[in-house]
């Protein structure tokens, strides 16, 4: 029953956001089309609500339980991300907004990226781990949790092995500064210099 809520919670998240940017951009009622966006968080409020009352029910704290944490901290973590970069490209595809801006392939600008993307991340993991504990908390009985006592352990785990990754890119971004677009001093003098012999 959770594990259908949680797909369900999922799938209520795309059809609001997309109301909300086809209300916005389509219908071309922006406040219609905000009050919808600001309205993708109740979406978590409700499989929060549902989870907590199915762990009142007395039922066994298993990994439905845990997915459903994961997936609020994730929410909390890249959500208002995802939010923002599908509104660029609604206003970019139907109201004549600048493309949006990708990634840059290295150079500082990618390393801020990285470490960005690990913050919201390390967010993610705490709100997470944090709804996660509330549960062990308010089950108050370990052998009813020893499911999500496993997720907190294996997520930090994980989190860890995405630190060590992040950290390897952002140093690898920095090493080729030049990457993405951004032109090197070698690359730029030598049209100034043909353009200094075809002066002559």
């Amino acid at each position: 029953m959770l594990v259908a809520m949680i797909v369900g919670a999922e799938i209520a998240f795309w059809v609001v956001l997309a109301l909300g940017l086809l209300a916005r951009y389509g219908l071309r009622t922006p406040r219609l089309g905000g009050a919808l966006l600001l309205a993708v968080p109740l979406v978590d409020l409700f499989l929060l609500t549902a989870t907590f009352l199915d762990l009142r029910g007395g039922g066994e704290a298993g990994t439905a339980h845990g997915l459903a944490a994961i997936y609020l901290g994730v929410s909390v973590g890249f959500g208002h991300q995802i939010i923002k970069r599908m509104d660029a490209w609604a206003a970019h595809r139907f109201a004549g907004a600048p493309r949006p801006v990708k990634p840059a392939k290295g150079g500082p600008a990618r390393a801020r990226y990285e470490a960005a993307q690990f913050g919201r991340h390390l967010l993610a993991w705490a709100v997470g781990s944090v709804l996660l504990l509330l549960g062990i908390w308010y089950v108050g009985d370990a052998g009813r949790t020893e499911a999500l006592l496993h997720l907190v352990g294996l997520w930090a785990l994980i989190l860890v092995i995405d630190g060590a990754v992040t950290a390897y890119d952002v140093a690898g971004a920095l090493r080729n500064r030049n990457r993405g677009g951004e032109p090197s001093r070698e690359a730029g003098s030598a049209p100034r210099a043909e353009e200094a012999s075809g002066r002559r």
